[in-house]
């Protein structure tokens, strides 16, 4: 079975110098291992079969039967790591806290604790008549979230 820290360690280094970064990396037990990457840009083919290109010069198959996959991490896959955070500052997002409530906002700030959801709810405010929507922030730790997505508006 391959070493998923010396085949991680391979994908790090294959990823120096560009703007992508390695997001997850699953080995299952009959050695099939998906390596899903993102990056502050496009990801093309071309970088994925780079990547692709170094695990598989790292690792003999001949010493190792493995099946590889080397992709982007999909848009509608949840936010996991700090960076992606950073990266999705000013999209619109839905949230599940831990304890269990469901927010729709835009990211408006990321930082490697947590982030900032900015919302629009509906207040009533002194000397109105009717509620009105207002901004409200708030912030959250990466360790109180169960998942972040993007939404995607069509």
């Amino acid at each position: 079975m391959i070493d998923k820290t010396a085949l991680e360690q391979v994908v790090i280094k294959a990823l120096e110098g560009t703007k992508m970064f390695l997001v997850t990396i699953k080995v299952s037990k009959d050695n099939v291992i998906e390596v899903a990457l993102d990056s502050d840009e496009d990801i093309t083919i071309d970088d994925c079969v780079a990547v692709n290109d170094a695990v598989l010069a790292a690792f003999d198959r001949d010493d190792e039967d493995y099946e590889l996959t080397v992709g982007s991490y999909g848009i509608t896959s949840p936010l996991l790591l700090p960076r992606q955070y950073r990266k999705n500052v000013g999209y619109e997002v839905e949230v599940l806290t831990c304890d269990g409530r469901k927010l729709k906002g835009v990211i408006a700030d990321a930082d490697d604790e947590g982030f900032t959801l900015t919302m629009s709810v509906k207040k009533k405010l002194e000397g109105k008549k009717r509620p009105e929507l207002v901004e409200e922030e708030e912030r959250f730790n990466y360790s109180d979230i169960k998942y972040t997505k993007n939404i995607i508006k069509i």
